[in-house]
């Protein structure tokens, strides 16, 4: 992506990855994002644990208040774009991991999406 080769970009890629524990890593983004980015970056990243689950996007939306547009969005990401969350998911949990046991939340043929 175009917008990581400016100097600001490596910068923050740079510092993201100097991180070394949790407490770091909540300070930092303390003070890089409001409140409200947080919110939104975390609903976004369980959005799309949720996805990796083949949860229904009408489950999805009711369990994390996320717009069928945020979900759409996550969920094109997760399936073509370049692996961030699917690398993230994994180091966190190996697939089929996340599974909650709720089989009602997952797609059947009657509710595609």
């Amino acid at each position: 992506m175009e917008i990581f080769h400016s100097e600001g970009a490596a910068l923050l890629v740079r510092a993201i990855l100097a991180l070394r524990t949790e407490e770091e890593c909540r300070a930092f983004l303390e003070d890089l994002m409001t409140g409200k980015e947080i919110q939104d970056c975390s609903q976004r990243l369980l959005v799309a644990s949720l996805l990796r689950q083949d949860m229904v996007y009408s489950r999805i939306a009711a369990a994390t208040g996320a717009s069928s547009a945020t979900i759409s969005r996550v969920n094109r990401c997760y399936t073509y774009g370049p692996g961030g969350y699917r690398t993230v998911l994994d180091r966190l949990a190996p697939p089929g991991s996340w599974a909650d046991g709720q089989s009602a939340s997952r797609r059947t043929p009657e509710d595609p999406a």
